[in-house]
C-alpha cells in the first residue's frame, strides 16, 4: 500500500427536514386543530482514529463526503426521521484543519477518538409550536437548517517515543533494523527510504518504545532541496532526536561536523519547538574505521561539533549536556548500549509528566 500522509477533501453535512404546516382531520371530530411535526436532523460527519488504518490513501480518491439530508414532518404529529451520521476512519496521529481558514478542528492522537468535523442543521418546527389561544389555527412552520461545509485538509503525523534525523545513507534504516523488527529498505545509494518506517524497540519484559525513521534530510531541504521538509512533521510528536551521523563517509570531500551541524540548521529553520527536542548524536558506522583510529576520529568530531565550551560524553546526565553514542548499525556495535540509555530517557521524562508538584500549605485561619 502506497504511503500517503496528507490529503484535502471536502465534508458537506445534511440539512434538517422541513416543519409541515398541517391539521387534524377526522370524522366526528371538529376544529382538530394543528398536528404539523417538525422535520428531521441532518446527518452529521465524525472522524473517527482508528489504529487499523495506516494511510490516508483512501482520501485521495474518495474526496467528497455527503450526508444525508433530514425528513420532512408529517401530518398527524408525526416527525421527520433524522439522516444517518457519516464516520470516516483516518489513521491515529492524524491532524484535521480547515483549509480556508486555517483553524485546527482536530487531533487524533488516541485509538477511537473521535471528533465532529460537521455538523448536521436542525429540523424545522411544524405548526405545532406556534398555537396559542389566540391563534387556533396556525399556518407558519420554519425551515430546516442547512448542514455544514468545509474544505479540510489532513496530515499525518505519526506516533513514535524517538525519531531518527540525519542524511540520506547515514544508517537510520540500518539501525532500525538492528534494533527493532521492521525492515525498511537498505541500499547503497541516496533516499533508500522515501516514506516513515517505524519499529518497536524491545529492551525487556514490558519495557519497549517505538522509532520512527524518515527519508533523509539534505542542506537546502527549506528550499526544497531533496525531499524537502515534508517528513518532518513525524517527527514532531516524538519526545527524543537520534541524530545519525557517519563518520566515515565514502563521498570525497565530506565533512561530518559541517553536515550534521547543516542538518541541524534545516531542523531549526523548519520547526524552533521541533529543534528544541532533546537531541542526542549517534555516530555510526565506526565499523568502517581502523580500531586504532577510533578514539582519535570520535574526539576530532566531539570537539569541532560542540565546541570548547563543553565536551560531551557518553552516558552523560547533567542538565543540558550532550550526549555521544558510538555504533555499527551493520554489525550492532554498541545499539544495545543506546537502547537500553534511551528506554531510561524516555521512562524518567514519563516521571517528570505525571509527577506534580505539591501544592502549599492553606495558611491557618
Amino acid at each position: 500500500m502506497k504511503f500517503i500522509d496528507e490529503a484535502l477533501i471536502e465534508v458537506h453535512a445534511g440539512k434538517g427536514g422541513d416543519g409541515v404546516a398541517s391539521f387534524r382531520r377526522e370524522k366526528y371530530i371538529p376544529k382538530g386543530g394543528p398536528d404539523g411535526g417538525d422535520g428531521g436532523r441532518g446527518g452529521s460527519v465524525h472522524a473517527v482514529a482508528d489504529r487499523n488504518v495506516n494511510t490516508l490513501v483512501e482520501y485521495r480518491f474518495a474526496r467528497i463526503h455527503r450526508a444525508k439530508n433530514g425528513e420532512g414532518g408529517h401530518g398527524a404529529d408525526c416527525y421527520g426521521k433524522g439522516a444517518q451520521d457519516i464516520v470516516l476512519p483516518m489513521p491515529v496521529g492524524t491532524v484535521i484543519v480547515d483549509a480556508d481558514t486555517g483553524e485546527a478542528i482536530a487531533d487524533l492522537a488516541r485509538h477511537d477518538q473521535r471528533a465532529l468535523i460537521a455538523k448536521g442543521g436542525k429540523g424545522g418546527l411544524g405548526n405545532i409550536h406556534f398555537k396559542s389561544s389566540t391563534n387556533r389555527a396556525p399556518r407558519q412552520f420554519t425551515r430546516g437548517e442547512a448542514g455544514e461545509s468545509r474544505r479540510l485538509k489532513l496530515e499525518l503525523k505519526v506516533l513514535a517515543d524517538v525519531g531518527l534525523l540525519g542524511l540520506p545513507n547515514a544508517g537510520k534504516s540500518t539501525f532500525i533494523r538492528a534494533v527493532s523488527a521492521a525492515r525498511p529498505k537498505v541500499a547503497g545509494y541516496p533516499f533508500t527510504t522515501l516514506h516513515p518506517h517505524l519499529g518497536v524497540v524491545r529492551v525487556d519484559v514490558n519495557r519497549s518504545f517505538v522509532v520512527a525513521d524518515i527519508p533523509g534530510l539534505i542542506e537546502g531541504a527549506a528550499e526544497g532541496a531533496g525531499l524537502g521538509h515534508q517528513f518532518l512533521r513525524h517527527l514532531q510528536r516524538t519526545r527524543l532526536l537520534l541524530h545519525i551521523v557517519d563518520l566515515a563517509p565514502m563521498v570525497d570531500g565530506a565533512d561530518p561536523v559541517r553536515d550534521a551541524k547543516a542538518i541541524v540548521e534545516e531542523l531549526r529553520k523548519y520547526d524552533a519547538s521541533l529543534f528544541e527536542k532533546p537531541r542526542w548524536v549517534v555516530l555510526n558506522k565506526v565499523d568502517l574505521i581502523p580500531a586504532a583510529e577510533r578514539d582519535i576520529r570520535v574526539r576530532a568530531f566531539v570537539d569541532s561539533y560542540f565546541g570548547k565550551r563543553r565536551r560531551a560524553r557518553k552516558g552523560a546526565t547533567g542538565p543540558g549536556e550532550p550526549r555521544v553514542f558510538v555504533i555499527s548499525a551493520l554489525t550492532g556495535e554498541g545499539c544495545r548500549e543506546l537502547s537500553y540509555a534511551v528506554m531510561s530517557f524516555l521512562e524518567q521524562s514519563a516521571d517528570a509528566l505525571v509527577t506534580l508538584p505539591a501544592e502549599p500549605a492553606a495558611a491557618p485561619q
